[in-house]
């Protein structure tokens, strides 16, 4: 049985179970399906990656710093590419976003879904071509539609009336016709934190199936024909494991495809059923392979547009954590290291909650491991910690690391390339911390680290 059908969840599925679940491990063995696939062990035991040693990243780009293997986040583009041939692939940018990460999507030939005015314009400055963007939000703000209008962009998906008038008013006045997807919250919960489940029905986003709001954002588009529709939407949360949540979300998606069709006389193209493909964040967790993934979802949108007589619209997907997640992982130097009372050690780091918020805000679990050296020493529990003035300020909340851990040593956290870096502040005034890219044995800094300077250069007091 799998991890996420043993029982009951707690956290929003990056936590698979209580942390007494765990048990000691050879606190040099790497699992495999937590780490980059470049990430391994040197003689000497230090961890390597892309064939860098993390010693000389941290001496070249000091700690805390976000660590991405680009051949490996490379490789989840493709597979996903190749899992979902014949449908569009858009990487959710609000996983991870920045200049590099956009061309390596472009490059990989996937498209991109942005969110924001500010995501919007980090694609476009990047080059995205914008007939592969794709918009978001539940509050788009009258300038960023209209952004999106004279940039072109691929499609809209709309998640209100307000919205609707909106963008209809801005797309006469520009002459345009632009592209839009109905949101539509079809009443799946999935088995996710509250925060990050999206589908059901008491949340901001889109249009209730049940209440009839979706079927009247669709008339209503239709009869006034200022936005040319062309799908349906749904997104049913984040980290999520199993596929019956899609399933019932596709059918309930396409049985309002048929109803379109029978009132209105318009067989709309295309569908999308969102992302939220969970990740192994430690050993509990158990994803599913892209193309697993793809032959599940091209299966049950077959079978159920046989049963309703209708032509299968083109699939769309938007995988964001599961391409960038894994494929990061965040590099510390422990600074403490105190024992209480002998409950467990708490192993302090140079970051915490401001490059990694998951921990505190959804209660999620992490892996860690000592980077710079094995260890000949036995397990002890720790927990490793951040230096913000929080009680919460937790990055990995319990993990066995070797009884030897000390000051000096660097601490490795896999898993962290999606929500991490997008979600860091300055609490504290701490700068946000540098992703740097590997690859073939180089690296590149593809987000400098901010500076005290930074944080003060925006104080005009």
């Amino acid at each position: 049985m799998r991890a996420h059908e043993a029982g009951a969840l707690h956290g929003d599925l990056g936590s698979r179970g209580p942390a007494w679940l765990r048990t000691p491990h050879d606190v040099n063995a790497l699992t495999a399906e937590l780490w980059p696939a470049t990430v391994t062990r040197s003689p000497d035991g230090s961890l390597t990656v892309g064939g860098l040693d993390v010693r000389d990243l941290a001496r070249e780009h000091g700690t805390p710093a976000y660590v991405l293997d680009e051949a490996d986040v490379r490789e989840r583009c493709r597979r996903f590419r190749a899992g979902f041939e014949g449908a569009d692939v858009y990487y959710a940018g609000k996983a991870f976003l920045c200049k590099a990460m956009v061309r390596i999507v472009a490059e990989e030939g996937l498209s991109l879904d942005v969110c924001t005015g500010g995501e919007l314009a980090v694609a476009l400055a990047a080059g995205m071509p914008p007939e592969r963007i794709g918009l978001h939000g539940n509050n788009k703000s009258p300038r960023e539609l209209e952004r999106a209008v004279e940039a072109g962009v691929g499609r809209i998906v709309v998640d209100s009336f307000d919205e609707i008038d909106r963008l209809s008013e801005i797309a006469r006045q520009k002459g345009a016709r632009p592209k839009v997807m109905v949101r539509v919250t079809v009443g799946v919960e999935a088995h996710t934190h509250e925060y990050i489940a999206t589908a059901h029905e008491d949340q901001k986003f889109g249009f209730s199936l049940f209440g009839g709001a979706a079927k009247r954002a669709v008339a209503k588009i239709i009869e006034e024909d200022t936005l040319e529709l062309v799908g349906l939407h749904s997104h049913i949360g984040s980290q999520i494991f199993d596929t019956s949540g899609f399933e019932l979300s596709a059918r309930r998606l396409l049985q309002l495809h048929k109803q379109i069709k029978d009132q209105h006389n318009v067989e709309l193209p295309e569908m999308d059923l969102g992302g939220g493909f969970g990740i192994a964040y430690t050993t509990q967790d158990d994803p599913a392979d892209p193309a697993d993934l793809g032959a599940q979802m091209f299966g049950l949108v077959k079978r159920e547009c046989d049963a309703l007589g209708i032509q299968s619209p083109r699939l769309s997907v938007e995988p964001g954590r599961a391409i960038v997640g894994p494929s990061v992982f965040t590099l510390y130097e422990i600074g403490t290291v105190k024992d209480v009372d002998g409950i467990r050690t708490y192993v302090s780091v140079d970051g915490g909650m401001s490059d990694n918020i998951r921990t505190a805000l959804y209660d999620s679990s992490y892996s860690a491991t000592i980077a710079n050296r094995a260890s000949d020493s036995g397990p002890v529990l720790a927990r490793v910690v951040g230096k913000h003035c929080e009680a919460g300020d937790i990055v990995v909340k319990d993990e066995f690391l070797p009884a030897d851990v000390r000051p000096g040593d660097l601490l490795a956290v896999p898993g962290t390339g999606a929500y991490c870096r997008s979600m860091a502040s300055n609490y504290n005034h701490v700068p946000r911390p540098p992703v740097i890219a590997v690859a073939n044995g180089e690296a590149r800094v593809i987000v400098r680290r901010e500076t005290e300077d930074d944080i003060l250069a925006l104080d005009v007091g």
